[in-house]
């Protein structure tokens, strides 16, 4: 579930703590957490609703400024439910943390290698993992469509395979683009071939 920047933040600050959304089934699991920009949020409930009964209370706990506005952000179609989505602050994104800690030992070089080499098995396109950190860290903030187009690639799996980087904290996401974290440089730089 994807909550706009504004959302996010007021379920992070406590002013959110519902969405609305039109799906022909939910899309979401009561319990299940997820990523925002302003750190994780749980799905606490998830009901149907008739959307003429959203309140003006509801549309305010949902991050907007009128029953109007709640019913106009609704996507799909019209026939379809209308769910009343729970929502509630977890804490900070730990990916966050993990991204800042450039200070790695060897046995976490070791994992992050095992992980990218897992990575690199699992991609239909052969080992990509090193070659997209190395592109991201020369290329800070130029555009995905940019860098995959760069590579050969779509763009659609080639940002796939960035947030496989950046939930292993070696990427961060810019408005646009994207720029290595100090863990993905201090990974590279550990790892650096001998020539480099």
């Amino acid at each position: 579930m994807i909550l706009p920047q504004k959302v996010a933040q007021g379920v992070a600050d406590g002013t959110v703590t519902v969405a609305f959304r039109r799906w022909a089934a939910p899309r979401v699991l009561e319990g299940s957490e997820f990523h925002t920009v302003s750190g994780m949020v749980r799905i606490s409930s998830i009901t149907t609703v008739d959307p003429d009964g959203i309140t003006e209370d509801d549309a305010r706990r949902a991050g907007a400024a009128s029953v109007a506005e709640a019913l106009a952000a609704l996507r799909g179609a019209p026939g379809q439910p209308v769910y009343r989505i729970g929502l509630e602050w977890v804490g900070e994104d730990p990916r966050v943390a993990l991204s800042s800690d450039d200070d790695l030992a060897d046995d976490t070089i070791a994992e992050i290698a095992q992980s990218l080499e897992r990575l690199d098995t699992r991609g239909s396109h052969g080992p990509w993992t090193r070659t997209i950190l190395q592109l991201v860290a020369d290329n800070p903030g130029r555009r995905a469509p940019d860098l995959a187009e760069s590579l050969g690639r779509e763009t659609q799996p080639f940002k796939r395979d960035v947030r496989k980087l950046k939930n292993l904290g070696l990427t961060h996401s810019l408005d646009v683009g994207y720029r290595i974290s100090p863990r993905g440089a201090a990974y590279l730089a550990a790892t650096a071939p001998d020539d480099a």
